[in-house]
């Protein structure tokens, strides 16, 4: 009996196929209309984007209580965020005033540090005799420190600028900031209730054009970046900050709250994050006008600068492979390119999300990029080795003799 040619599958339907014109004038279309809503829609964007992190981090705690407890998980979900909002109202009370107070003094007195670094150069270097290298000579005096000095001011301004209005904006518009945390509330308690069918939403979108295995690989991929980085990174701010302000504060240097708040903040920018944090709290302390310790400016700054070397080798070397691992696998270089670009993108939001997203973009290019030379989308599926005919035929008959 002869079969028959294979039926086609294809979904049968009376709308008619686009053509590749079409295709690519409705892609162009969204991707500006993308484009134009997230610059129109900024602040929002953002509160979306604090909202699915705030329901991505959540979600373990959610699941491990669902599971150790049995109860339905609209009820664990109202148990957890009603446990944070306590924890928020609670931390405020405890550290808000004075966290307020400090880091409104600590932007405060950026701009007298950077001008106070300009004449305390200019002061040294004009007393000091130009410098002969071989056959060359270097006169430091002649170095304009005060232009350099503006130069700073002008480059810092934007982020002193931004960081006073979200100071100010907390401070005067309660109700707005009650509004916005209750909204970020409201949004993430949605996003958590349907995250367990966000996989399945994606994996069934993938499998309109056939690339359900492929999303199945991708999707635990990313999920293992963003998961990584995200949860690392607040355990690490958490610690960073406790550790700094306690050991400012016993060392005595002015601020040493915000100096911590700073530092953990800090934590999730890498690479610059860290070394910005110290060049800050080792301004403070060499311009502080006194210590408890008898010490000189220069003295006590080395001091403070031993101690957060100190913090941060102990970061390097024993938190961070415990708690973040090689998650981002990215060069120091990229990380801050990263950075910049997200700063420059979308302010503060931008830089913290920088390196999760260049780590994804890493994960993406490279299936991108096997897919353009028909290659192997994952590097470790290799084709299996074919057995040699001869081999096979030669071993058939052993095994039928056994």
């Amino acid at each position: 009996m002869t079969s028959g040619p294979p039926a086609d599958l294809t979904p049968q339907h009376s709308s008619p196929n686009w053509s590749m014109t079409t295709k690519v004038i409705v892609v162009v279309f969204f991707i500006l209309a993308g484009l134009w809503l997230i610059g129109r829609f900024q602040t929002l964007i953002a509160m979306l984007v604090i909202a699915a992190i705030l329901g991505y981090l959540l979600e373990p705690i959610i699941d491990f209580i669902g599971k150790r407890t049995g109860l339905r998980r609209g009820i664990v979900i109202a148990i957890v965020y009603i446990t944070l909002a306590v924890l928020i109202v609670g931390g405020f009370f405890a550290l808000g005033f004075a966290s307020y107070q400090q880091v409104a003094n600590l932007i405060t007195l950026t701009p007298d540090l950077i001008q106070n670094i300009g004449v305390y150069f200019s002061s040294i270097v004009t007393r000091t005799e130009p410098l002969r290298l071989g056959p060359f000579e270097v006169d430091p005096s002649i170095i304009p420190w005060d232009q350099l000095t503006q130069q700073l001011l002008n480059l810092i301004e934007p982020i002193l600028s931004q960081s006073t209005n979200i100071v100010s904006r907390f401070a005067t518009s309660t109700l707005r900031t009650v509004f916005n945390i209750l909204f970020i509330f409201i949004i993430s308690i949605y996003l958590a209730v349907d995250i367990p069918n966000l996989s399945g939403y994606v994996k069934s979108f993938a499998q309109q054009p056939g690339y359900r295995d492929d999303a199945e690989r991708l999707i635990p991929e990313l999920s293992r970046v963003w998961k990584a980085y995200l949860r690392g990174q607040i355990i690490l701010g958490i610690i960073i900050f406790l550790v700094v302000w306690v050991g400012l504060s016993i060392l005595g240097v002015q601020n040493s709250l915000a100096l911590g708040l700073l530092a953990g903040l800090l934590e999730f920018v890498p690479t610059i994050g860290p070394v910005f944090s110290t060049i800050v709290a080792l301004l403070v302390a060499f311009f502080q006008p006194s210590n408890y310790l008898g010490l000189e400016s220069w003295q006590y700054a080395l001091l403070v600068l031993g101690l957060m070397i100190a913090i941060q080798q102990l970061e390097n070397n024993l938190l961070v492979p415990r708690i973040v691992g090689g998650a981002l696998d990215l060069h120091p270089v990229l990380v801050i390119v990263g950075v910049f670009m997200g700063a420059a993108l979308a302010g503060i939001l931008g830089a913290i999300l920088a390196a999760p997203l260049v780590a994804s973009l890493k994960v993406l290019g490279q299936y991108t990029w096997r897919k353009l030379f028909d290659l192997p989308p994952f590097p470790e599926e290799l084709p299996p080795d074919d057995p040699p005919p001869a081999v096979t035929a030669d071993l058939a008959p052993i095994d039928a003799a056994k």
